[in-house]
């Protein structure tokens, strides 16, 4: 019995000991989140690629109490891209529904908001009219604000914004020559889906995978980077307390 739990307790003194090392000053606001690994951890034990999704699922659930233990104010997690809307219909159908699911776990937490980005037209209805409800509803004391991107592209994201951008300035009868000479990246923040919150302090990917493929491409460019090799359902809080180790350790340049 002692020697199996002997690495429970090596680990649990470990977690613990990383925790007290991190001052709170130095903990991000916003920290941005790639959830990548759910198939190809599935794929380990043999199991099928909707056991993945679940497990990852669950996962965000355990991320964001960690989250708000540690004081950190803004999370948003990279939940489902436009490009995985190329995937086979059975498992979208499977991965909508935990998706969804999911949404109604975090709704029962009344400690967080929820902030929905992405295209809802690419999203079944009772995913996308969820999410409307759900980003509507206000906490009466916010712990936590969590954007949920599903059906999100950066590049449509910088698309959406400087479309709706033009849209506002010719129902104002602004000169659109003008406009262009004077447009400023203040202007498009302004028509970001993230629009009136923090650009992200930290983002992690999990999955080994050193890429953004397209995740708050504008926000993110003076975010600091992390790349864990752990796949999103084994992520544990050991490894996420070591990418905010690494965060404190840095020393933020925003492009000077």
């Amino acid at each position: 019995m002692w020697p199996r739990r002997l690495p429970a307790l090596v680990y649990d003194f470990y977690e613990r000991r990383l925790a007290r090392s991190l001052k709170l000053d130095r903990i991000p606001n916003h920290i941005g989140v790639m959830v990548d690994g759910n198939r190809r951890w599935a794929k380990q034990f043999n199991a099928p690629t909707r056991q993945g999704h679940q497990a990852g699922a669950d996962k965000i659930l355990e991320f964001l109490g960690w989250c708000q233990e540690l004081g950190v104010n803004v999370v948003t997690l990279y939940m489902l891209s436009t490009d995985n809307m190329g995937r086979s219909a059975d498992e979208l159908d499977e991965l909508m529904g935990i998706i969804a699911n999911t949404l109604d776990l975090l709704d029962a937490d009344a400690n967080i908001s929820v902030h929905a980005m992405g295209a809802p037209e690419l999203l079944p209805d009772y995913l996308s009219d969820r999410l409307s409800t759900l980003a509507a509803r206000r906490p009466e004391q916010e712990c936590l604000h969590v954007n949920v991107a599903i059906g999100y592209g950066g590049r449509r994201e910088i698309v959406d914004a400087v479309r709706e951008l033009l849209h506002d300035a010719v129902a104002q009868g602004s000169d659109i020559g003008k406009l262009a000479d004077e447009l400023a990246v203040e202007d498009i923040s302004k028509y970001l889906y993230t629009r009136g919150q923090p650009d992200p302090d930290l983002v992690i990917r999990t999955s080994g995978e050193q890429r953004l493929s397209g995740f708050l491409m504008w926000q993110s460019a003076y975010s600091e980077f992390y790349f864990c090799e752990a796949l999103w359902p084994a992520f544990r809080k050991i490894d996420f307390l070591r990418a905010l180790r690494d965060y404190a350790g840095r020393q933020r340049r925003f492009g000077a």
